[in-house]
């Protein structure tokens, strides 16, 4: 049986090893700063639902998985130049993306959800489009992509990270931001004084893994991978592991998000 080994490599990347790997290693880009999906342990080292679907993936592909830090909106780009192999960070699968790169068949089942001032005028998605609404995003997410696409009459603010992002809704200085729907959960966890949780999605997604177009054989294994992975309960265990709380929650109140 393999032992797997994990070493601490350059800034922003960490190799997960087997003692008998004999194939080239499996580059895995991700953004460790979405928890639980992409995040670091008290270490440093990553952790969480994405870093163990990837290391599932190399024990399945018989490979060494490099993981590799890069920010969401670079992993594209990341991808197209070489620089990594695939992509494992909670990324929906989108016409858009797909014209520049190749999707696995989707693993999880999310959508775009509000977290709202708790004074903000929103009741539904219907009301971000009245104007002057200001609206919070993340660059390079689908939020992104949907607001400057649909909302045309509010005033959307471009933000690099969720944290600002929440900030800026719990400090009111926007009205809502616009997420997935088990971040706002949690976010609104943190702040109920402060906001309010629309949690029943306005545009259901799926997340998927990302990889070049040319690489045929490569998709034809993750996707054999990921089939097996949930008929053998390997999802639903990760979503004991790391979403129990969450998945219970969500599973009550029939809001699409699980494996």
């Amino acid at each position: 049986m393999a032992i797997l080994i994990t070493i601490s490599a350059l800034p922003n990347k960490t190799l997960f090893t087997t003692v008998h790997a004999a194939q080239p290693a499996l580059r895995v880009g991700m953004e460790l700063s979405y928890p639980p999906f992409e995040m670091t342990d008290t270490k440093g080292q990553p952790e969480g639902i994405s870093v163990e679907l990837a290391k599932a993936l190399g024990k399945s592909l018989g490979r060494t998985i490099l993981i590799e830090n890069i920010s969401f909106d670079g992993l594209i780009p990341a991808l197209r130049t070489g620089t990594i192999d695939c992509i494992i960070s909670s990324m929906t699968s989108t016409p858009e993306r797909a014209r520049a790169i190749k999707f696995s068949e989707p693993y999880l089942k999310t959508g775009l959800t509000l977290l709202v001032g708790i004074n903000a005028p929103i009741s539904s998605a219907q009301d971000l489009t009245k104007p002057g609404i200001r609206i919070a995003v993340k660059k390079g997410t689908t939020a992104h992509q949907y607001a400057s696409r649909e909302l045309t009459k509010a005033r959307v603010f471009v933000l690099d990270k969720e944290s600002a992002a929440v900030l800026e809704v719990t400090q009111g200085k926007v009205d809502a931001f616009i997420y997935d729907s088990l971040s706002v959960y949690r976010h609104h966890q943190r702040h109920l004084r402060t906001t309010r949780a629309i949690l029943q999605p306005f545009r259901e997604e799926t997340w998927a893994i990302g990889l070049r177009k040319q690489d045929v054989t490569l998709l034809r294994s993750i996707n054999a991978f990921l089939m097996k992975f949930k008929e053998t309960g390997g999802f639903e265990k990760l979503g004991d592991k790391f979403l129990l709380k969450e998945k219970a929650y969500f599973k009550t109140n029939n809001i699409p998000f699980y494996f």
